[in-house]
């Protein structure tokens, strides 16, 4: 006579488990799955800034990656706005001329950075000199950027060692500016930023 063998409560939950749509052992993703898979990572922000003083950075060498622009700083905010001067003429003594440079940093950063232009009364300002000097420089080679108050303008310095020519994204410049100046374009008369500027 054949002896029946009641299960122990480990097979039984064992059991309950394989029947788990949920169970873990089903849907675990293993390692040979993640070396194969291919991920391309997405730009999805661009920072619109000077490079930090520990940054060494290089600046884009071709002409078709960087334009002369007119922009507006709310400083409160540490937020530059791009401005269209066309559409909103009012916003001409609030705005500065800029040419906007694509800039990547050494750990693979890409941010874009307005250096103002000469102002046209001939004025001659250290700090725009010495940063329009140091993004000319970047073309070139790995550079960084310090203030010197005392100076009245940037100290720059060169790498002195060998580093890698960086790896740029594979978009244009207006794929690039785009991004970074999604929410922050000024081209109507009622746009927030006009209006508060206005006191309204």
């Amino acid at each position: 006579m054949t002896e029946l063998k009641t299960p122990t409560h480990l097979e039984l939950v064992e059991s309950a488990e394989s029947d788990d749509p949920f169970d873990l052992a089903k849907l675990r993703v293993g390692q040979e799955f993640l070396e194969t898979t291919k991920v391309k990572k997405l730009l999805t922000t661009v920072p619109v800034r000077k490079p930090g003083p520990q940054d060494f950075f290089r600046v884009h060498s071709s002409p078709k990656y960087r334009e002369t622009l007119a922009f507006v700083e709310l400083k409160e905010d540490r937020e530059v706005y791009l401005a269209n001067l066309a559409e909103v003429p009012d916003l001409e003594p609030e705005a500065y001329i800029a040419t906007l440079f694509t800039a990547i940093t050494r750990t693979g950063v890409l941010f874009m950075w307005p250096v103002r232009v000469p102002a046209a009364d001939g004025r001659v300002n250290g700090w725009h000199l010495s940063a329009a000097d140091a993004a000319e420089r970047a073309m070139r080679n790995w550079v960084k950027i310090k203030a010197n108050m005392g100076l009245g303008a940037y100290e720059i310095s060169e790498a002195e060692g060998p580093i890698p020519d960086p790896n740029w994204p594979d978009l244009s410049y207006s794929a690039i500016y785009k991004i970074a100046f999604k929410d922050r374009l000024i081209n109507r008369q009622d746009h927030p930023v006009l209006k508060r500027l206005r006191g309204a």
